[in-house]
């Protein structure tokens, strides 16, 4: 059944646009969906149907009815697998650059989610719903290396809570630009959606969540350095966002970096090198180090000359 929601325009919000305001009241929800729900009508103010570039007044009433969404059929692609680790409980994978990790808008085929299903067949859990099976953690598209996929829900379970407390090791490897004042250090700040750009996370003190990324640095490049980043927590594009925060953001990166790509990356230089965790059933501590990709070890030799 359809939902409909009822939102109140605050002092704050006095003078915005419609479109603007309803991307402030639900932030996972973008700016192109609110417009279409604009287009079709599904968008009143005080009762009347709603333009998207409607100035809004303290006090308004704004009402939206999120129609059901339409079922996107996910199925099973036999796309090659470069597995690390594998049993009847989990599955830890080396995710190539370039690949997304569950379908969304966009993205309905050649995830990895289509590739695990055909994989492992039944054996995936459920707990993320038909779009994420076995789905617990994921990486960027243009980030490579490490993810780990739950085969049941109790395994799913034990990870999601390892996840919660900060006890899983994440550490990334990454090429930044400029060479860092202190060859270690913690980035502890908040992120959370940008303030004017709904597509880009941001260190967000107002209504960001907490976040906290160790690094340090491995070795001195021409104009660069070559980074070791530690998770504590695991935000959306936390690395990003956190080294373009303090000055340095990852070459290549295409939201968050520089303007010009003199090396021509397609995508961040950043991988997910080492997964540790304590395996959901066995007890036992076990880690994965994933391989760099080959465009990685090119770029490192290519700022070593």
């Amino acid at each position: 059944m359809p939902e409909t929601e009822s939102y109140i325009v605050a002092e704050t919000n006095a003078g915005d646009r419609m479109d603007r305001f309803l991307c402030d009241q639900e932030p996972e929800i973008t700016r192109s969906r609110f417009q279409k729900l604009l287009k079709d009508g599904l968008v009143s103010l005080n009762g009347k149907p709603a333009k998207a570039s409607a100035k809004l007044n303290a006090g308004d009433l704004v009402e939206v009815v999120y129609p059901d969404p339409e079922p996107l059929e996910i199925l099973p692609e036999n796309i090659p697998l470069s597995i690390l680790y594998e049993d009847e409980d989990i599955l830890v994978v080396d995710k190539p650059r370039g690949m997304v990790v569950h379908p969304a808008a966009g993205h309905s085929s050649g995830t990895l989610v289509n590739a695990v299903m055909y994989h492992c067949g039944d054996s995936l859990s459920g707990i993320n719903g038909v779009m994420r099976p076995g789905i617990v953690h994921r990486i960027d598209k243009d980030t490579s290396g490490s993810l780990l996929i739950c085969k049941t829900d109790a395994a799913h379970n034990s990870i999601a809570q390892q996840l919660a407390v900060h006890s899983i090791r994440r550490i990334y490897h990454a090429v930044a630009s400029g060479h860092f004042k202190d060859p270690e250090g913690t980035v502890d700040a908040p992120i959370g959606r940008h303030p004017t750009d709904r597509k880009k996370m941001a260190v967000n003190h107002a209504n960001g969540k907490p976040a906290v990324t160790h690094y340090r640095v491995m070795e001195e490049l021409k104009g660069a350095s070559f980074i070791e980043c530690r998770l504590e927590t695991g935000r959306t594009h936390q690395i990003r966002v956190h080294m373009k925060s303090i000055g340095h953001p990852l070459l290549g990166d295409p939201v968050y970096g520089p303007v010009k790509d003199p090396y021509h990356l397609n995508g961040q230089a950043l991988h997910a090198k080492i997964l540790g965790f304590v395996h959901p059933t066995k007890g036992v501590y076990m880690e994965f180090d994933a391989p760099y990709p080959p465009y990685f070890i090119e770029l490192v030799q290519k700022l070593r000359k």
